[in-house]
C-alpha cells in the first residue's frame, strides 16, 4: 500500500506541469497567438498585478492606518 501512494503522488506532481503547458499551448491555439507570446503576457500581466497589490497593501496597512487615525486625532484635539 505504500509504494501505491507512493506512485500516485509521484503521478501527480508529475502531471500538474504537463496539464499547465496542455492549458498554454489551447490558449496560445485558440488566441492564434505564439506560445511564448502567450506564457511572457501572462508573466508580465502577474508582474502588474503583483505590483497593484503591493501598492495598495502599503496605503491600505492597518498599522499605518492607525498611525494616521492617531495623528489626526491629535490635530483636532488642539
Amino acid at each position: 500500500m505504500n509504494t501505491f501512494s507512493q506512485s500516485r503522488t509521484f503521478s501527480l506532481a508529475s502531471i500538474i506541469p504537463w496539464l499547465l503547458n496542455l492549458a498554454t499551448r489551447m490558449l496560445a491555439r485558440i488566441l492564434n497567438m505564439p506560445e511564448p507570446l502567450v506564457h511572457n503576457t501572462g508573466v508580465f500581466v502577474f508582474a502588474h498585478v503583483q505590483t497593484i497589490e503591493n501598492s495598495v497593501g502599503k496605503t491600505l496597512c492597518p498599522m499605518r492606518l492607525l498611525r494616521q487615525l492617531r495623528n489626526r486625532r491629535r490635530q483636532s484635539s488642539r
